[in-house]
């Protein structure tokens, strides 16, 4: 069911992410349909349009994804401008994770959509095996290759035939914080795990809880161990635990379970504690941390650069009362992990490959960056259209990454192990999150699941 990912042997790249140490933000200056650096422009008001598509008056198209509220809105206006381009008319889908469970069940009631945005690499190869999915076309191929690094286009293909379009892509090798209360407790950017455990003390004592864990959602508590494992025992291990080529019961998953638990294992470090922790979701996580003035409920959220849309909920300006700083190094280098949705066709027909064409290009690309909270892999997006300085920076970090990213490693394991609400790796972290000295036991558990997920 599973192919190998040709970014397996690239090196980490962690000095492109050496620069997140980000403080304002604010336009460049450069405006819209501007050269970038890297070579590659995008169209301003008025531009000639960088992708041409077809007509499609009259023809009705869906698309499903699990998104919700301001990142569903933000989506919804990338379909409106293709409606107004080609004149076909969008629904949106919400779908459920497992998003590949939600397919199956619209499949079997004959009601696929035309397309889906996939946001495990598990899950496209699992719709590949069922043969749900359609293969790009010419258009869209012809995008990608213009527009995406050969990884991107690598993570999109299976058996050599290209099947996704990977639109969204993530930094998840970020530690946001209330720069409010980082001034109040006197403390600075860490850049170890070590300085990381101490400026976590150093706010604990001046009266505010340190770190916002978004625990009732599993995928926020593999994406933890994932930077920690990635920085202490290395890329090789962890292509090789990404791929089931060692076990779950190997001492280097032992040695990251443990570095965890220094924190996992403090409740007074994190907000609400584990119990807290368990019930608060990835959008709370990050809301609670950037209100209630100079008393949040904590002063650091751990995520992705996504969690700018959820910023933007509250009062706190990016760049401002929210700044970021890279997830900080365990062993000798911090770590750079990403993850990414992906557009797949389900259904055969001109619309949905002409979706597919809109979503690989630099002129949708530039819609979504326009919102905030989104990274495009896209490389012929300009980076002015992100709206500051921090984004900005997270966007040409990883452009400048090219081919040498890891990928989320639980994006890589098959959905029933890496990818389910209260299954596999999401519950026995979340059971670990409780209780953190059992790590022997939650090794084992995580070998059990993961073995019979990798059989399958």
């Amino acid at each position: 069911m599973r192919t190998t990912l040709r970014i397996r042997r690239a090196a980490v790249v962690f000095t492109a992410i050496g620069a997140l140490a980000l403080t304002g933000c604010g336009d460049d200056g450069d405006g819209g349909g501007k050269k970038t650096d890297e070579g590659g422009s995008t169209t301003g008001k008025g531009s000639t349009p960088s992708v041409a598509l077809p007509k499609l008056d009259g023809e009705k198209l869906s698309v499903a994804a699990v998104w919700t509220g301001a990142e569903q809105a933000n989506f919804v206006k990338v379909l409106k401008e293709f409606e107004k381009r080609t004149g076909a008319e969008v629904t949106f889908v919400p779908a459920q994770d497992p998003i590949v469970n939600f397919l199956g069940t619209k499949i079997a009631g004959g009601q696929p959509p035309d397309v889906a945005m996939i946001p495990q690499v598990g899950a496209v190869q699992q719709a590949v095996a069922k043969k749900w999915a359609k293969p790009v076309g010419d258009e869209a191929k012809a995008q990608l290759s213009k527009n995406y690094a050969q990884v991107w286009q690598g993570l999109g293909a299976v058996d050599g035939t290209q099947y996704g379009v990977y639109y969204k892509a993530a930094n998840k090798s970020l530690i946001w914080y209330n720069t409010k209360a980082f001034e109040n407790a006197g403390a600075s950017e860490p850049k170890t795990w070590k300085d990381f455990l101490a400026t976590a003390e150093t706010v604990s004592a001046s009266g505010v809880t340190p770190v916002s864990v978004g625990g009732a959602d599993g995928w926020t508590l593999t994406d933890w161990f994932e930077n920690v494992y990635l920085s202490q025992a290395g890329p090789e291990k962890y292509d090789q635990l990404a791929q089931h080529k060692i076990k779950w019961t190997d001492p280097s998953v032992k040695d990251a379970l443990t570095t965890l638990a220094q924190l996992f294992g403090k409740p007074s470090l994190i907000a609400g504690g584990a119990d807290g922790a368990l019930q608060t979701e990835f959008p709370a996580s990050v809301t609670q941390t950037f209100t209630g003035g100079d008393q949040p409920k904590a002063a650091m959220v751990y995520e992705g650069d996504f969690v700018g849309v959820n910023i933007a909920q509250t009062k706190a300006k990016i760049g401002t009362d929210a700044k970021v700083f890279p997830f900080p190094a365990v062993g000798a280098e911090a770590p750079v992990v990403t993850g990414g949705d992906a557009a797949v066709a389900l259904k055969d027909g001109k619309g949905a490959q002409a979706l597919l064409t809109w979503l690989a290009s630099a002129d949708a690309a530039k819609i979504a960056a326009e919102q905030g909270g989104f990274i495009s892999p896209n490389k012929s997006l300009d980076p002015s259209a992100y709206p500051n300085d921090v984004q900005r920076t997270m966007a040409k970090a990883l452009i400048a990454a090219g081919d040498s990213v890891r990928f989320d490693m639980s994006d890589q394991a098959p959905q029933s192990f890496g990818g389910t609400p209260g299954k596999g790796e999401w519950k026995t972290l979340q059971d670990f999150l409780k209780n953190p000295k059992d790590i022997a036991g939650t090794q084992a558990e995580m070998e059990s699941d993961a073995a019979k997920a990798y059989k399958s």
